[in-house]
This record gives C-alpha cells, sequence and structure tokens, in this order.
C-alpha cells in the first residue's frame, strides 16, 4: 500500500498565496500520473490539476492561479507532487487531496492521500 501525505494547507485571506505539497512511500518509478483533487462540503470531488510527463491540465476555474509541478530529481519521501496556488478565492476552500494511477508494480491502481484544508476567508 502506498502511502501519500499532503501539507501546506491553511486558512488565508482572499487573494493569497499557498503551495501544497504531497509525499509518497514508494520509488519515483512506480508512480503515474499525479494529481490534485479537491472537494468542498456538499459537492462531489473534483480534478483540480494533473501532470504526466511534461502535460499539465486544469480544471477551468484554476487555470491562470494554480500551478502543478513534479519533481522527478526529488525523494518521493520529502515531496514530488506540488500545488502553487495563487490569487485563492472563497471557492477554492475546499479538502485538497494528492492522487496517483501505479505504473509498472502499482501499474492500474490508484492512491489517494487523507487531504489538506484549504480555507480561504478574510
Amino acid at each position: 500500500q502506498v502511502q501519500l501525505v499532503e501539507s501546506g494547507g491553511g486558512l488565508v485571506q482572499p487573494g493569497g498565496s499557498l503551495r501544497l505539497s504531497c509525499t509518497a512511500s514508494t520509488s519515483l518509478l512506480n508512480i503515474g500520473y499525479v494529481g490534485w483533487y479537491r472537494q468542498a462540503p456538499g459537492k462531489e470531488r473534483e480534478m483540480v490539476a494533473q501532470i504526466t510527463g511534461d502535460i499539465t491540465e486544469y480544471t477551468d476555474s484554476v487555470k491562470g492561479r494554480f500551478t502543478i509541478s513534479r519533481d522527478n530529481a526529488r525523494d518521493t519521501a520529502k515531496g514530488f507532487v506540488y500545488l502553487q496556488m495563487y490569487n485563492l478565492k472563497p471557492e477554492d476552500t475546499a479538502l485538497y487531496y494528492c492522487h496517483m494511477w501505479g505504473s509498472r508494480s502499482l501499474r492500474g491502481r490508484r492512491f489517494w492521500g487523507q487531504g489538506t484544508q484549504v480555507t480561504v476567508s478574510s
């Protein structure tokens, strides 16, 4: 079982910034697609951003404000995928989850972190 652990959430005022990080308990060789999802109270979980290779994808509401990045040269236990969030809005308030699809020995399996809370409020 792969453990994903998010960090970096918190309370921020509208217009502020946060950077989310995710660590993994497996080698980069076993990691395929990675991304960030979020779930607000009373709403379904939605994809925020995902990355594979040099290809990134964002949900429309965060385009131009959020940037996903992946560090393939770093120990996954110290962080391998990040979400830089600028110009945060109250509607960005949600529990943010790190997500990955496995590769190689973990092919076909998907994993989720426990989530980190982001609250945007004045």
